[in-house]
């Protein structure tokens, strides 16, 4: 856990930090998202749950707030362009700023940018360059395209005037929950979380801010937890489905910020994260990527104290590879047990898959798709094997669909 908060103001840490010049620069274009009451996560928490849902924001997440609030300030230096690095959120985010400037902006994504965001951002007007392994690789070959292009370069998290713009919602969160005890933020570079936390601070420092990472990728959980560490201490690139938060180190800026802001830093594995995807899918109506659904799975766990007040956990982004989200899908279904496969043999001969269809739709399950297996396993001459998988009710339906066929004669394998 961080040191415990100070009595310092947190915007003297940072230069140029307003909060209100931000507001007013994205007032015009950014949406006043929605905070929703979340009763199914009231349990875990302790107290009551609300959702700020920025995946509903114009560019399906909060960078929006932070790249105009930084052309705003860049004012007449934008007229040359602007260059960012990002794996998909940020990127399209200052593709937008631009487009709304008028002005040209090239786009720096890694290798392995999902197909979805590097087309996104494409449709949005800017020229989009893909090179390095990993976000930081990525932000080099910016940096060095604006130094030799003479373009403005935002960075996705460690700028003052990305930061205010992020903190934005602090400001909305303050006016929209009047008993307001806890905020829990996703942490990838920090700049959302600066924000959010510096707004709390100034207003009520009382909030607790509690930051979460993915536990694959925490870099600020090394960095924090030793307060004698360096600026950037960096971590080996790991394999996230929260790839918008993976990176390898913290920001200079964020960094001594967080050390002051969060009360509590948490992280998630996989299958946490996977879950409050689907949870925020069904529950909420909410889509959302995997980084935007850290601090529900936060929540969900049951790790966070019960607080006397309302706790908001940020669904932070909704710009998920469908490919991504429809696997995340499929999989919960699985061990919902309401998808399953079952091996069965049939009769080879007219009419022999037929009757064990019949007695599949008399079960009232839905087939979803099927296969003859004829290699590999045992079977008579006159018989084939069959490879269903179904869709049913849960595991105690599931259950009843296998003793329906077994009753008739089938000997029934559920893989």
């Amino acid at each position: 856990m961080p040191p415990a908060c100070d009595s310092s103001t947190p915007a003297a840490l940072v230069a140029g930090v307003d909060l209100q010049a931000a507001r007013r620069a994205i007032a015009a274009v950014v949406v006043h998202t929605p905070t929703i009451a979340c009763a199914d996560l009231t349990e875990a928490a302790g107290g009551p749950v609300v959702l700020k849902a920025e995946s509903l924001q114009g560019t399906g997440s909060f960078k929006l707030r932070g790249a105009l609030a930084k052309v705003a300030a860049l004012g007449q230096r934008s007229a040359g362009g602007l260059v960012a690095a990002s794996a998909g959120n940020h990127a399209r985010a200052v593709a937008q700023a631009a487009r709304l400037a008028g002005v040209a902006c090239e786009v720096f994504m890694p290798r392995d940018a999902a197909v979805s965001k590097v087309a996104a951002v494409e449709r949005l007007g800017a020229r989009v360059r893909l090179g390095g392994a990993s976000v930081e690789e990525a932000l080099e070959l910016a940096a060095a395209g604006a130094a030799e292009t003479g373009a403005a370069l935002i960075h996705p998290f460690d700028d003052p005037d990305v930061i205010a713009g992020q903190g934005t919602i602090g400001l909305e969160l303050l006016q929209d929950v009047p008993d307001l005890a806890r905020v829990v933020v996703p942490v990838g570079g920090g700049g959302l979380a600066s924000g959010i936390g510096i707004a709390l601070r100034e207003a009520r420092p009382e909030i607790e801010l509690v930051g979460v990472q993915a536990s694959a990728c925490a870099p600020f959980v090394a960095a924090l937890g030793d307060p004698q560490a360096s600026a950037e201490p960096e971590i080996s690139a790991a394999t996230t489905i929260a790839d918008g938060i993976a990176l390898k180190r913290p920001g200079t800026i964020t960094l001594p910020l967080l050390r002051v802001l969060l009360a509590d830093l948490q992280t998630v594995s996989e299958d946490e994260i996977a879950d409050a995807m689907v949870f925020l899918a069904e529950r909420a109506k909410l889509v959302t990527e995997g980084a935007g659904a850290v601090a529900v799975a936060a929540v969900a766990s049951g790790r966070l104290a019960p607080i006397d007040g309302t706790t908001v956990a940020i669904v932070s982004g909704g710009n998920v590879d469908n490919g991504l989200l429809a696997s995340i899908l499929r999989r919960h279904e699985t061990t919902e047990g309401r998808r399953v496969r079952m091996f069965t043999r049939v009769p080879d001969r007219p009419g022999g898959l037929a009757d064990l269809l019949n007695l599949v739709a008399e079960a009232r399950a839905n087939l979803l798709s099927l296969e003859h297996v004829r290699e590999a396993v045992s079977l008579s001459v006159r018989e084939t094997g069959v490879e269903l998988t179904l869709e049913t009710r849960g595991a105690e339906h599931t259950e009843q669909v296998r003793k329906v066929l077994r009753d008739a004669g089938y000997d029934v394998s559920v893989q």
